[in-house]
């Protein structure tokens, strides 16, 4: 597979502009991403200085992209590019549902599972209320 993930709040804990700690087996599960033969594209928001501390970040600790805030290589033809990635899948933190725990998402991508955080039924806690008649509005 093809997979972009996100640097702040995925690979290391919200910090922006500065690197974060990291978040629990985040590296180690990129790498066995990549040593299983998935190809992983960095795609974040950061730029310039920025960026290059979050690609060294990785690449110090074994994990490199085949691709940087870029589609890869192979999709882009005749120099067309769109603001589109063809992957299979993104993984970020601003995901709905949020981000689920490292070894949850290689268990999934392994066995090409999907997330489902959510079970029963969407309960509201909501009572509306009589609307006021027009002369208890202007007689309060």
């Amino acid at each position: 597979m093809t997979i972009a993930i996100d640097f702040d709040g995925t690979i290391v804990e919200h910090a922006y502009p500065e690197i974060g700690k990291p978040i629990p087996f985040a590296i180690e599960t990129l790498k066995q991403l990549i040593k299983d033969g998935h190809q992983l594209i960095l795609w974040t928001v950061r730029e310039g200085d920025l960026l290059n501390d979050a690609v060294n970040y990785c690449r110090e600790r074994g994990v490199e992209f085949y691709a940087i805030n870029a589609d890869m290589p192979d999709n882009i033809a005749d120099n067309l590019r769109s603001r589109k990635l063809s992957v299979d899948l993104f993984i970020d933190d601003r995901n709905l549902g949020g981000l689920p725990e490292w070894g949850i998402i290689y268990q999934m991508i392994k066995n090409e599972k999907v997330f489902e955080p959510f079970s029963g039924e969407i309960k509201r806690e909501f009572t509306p209320q009589k609307k006021k008649g027009f002369f208890s509005k202007i007689f309060k």
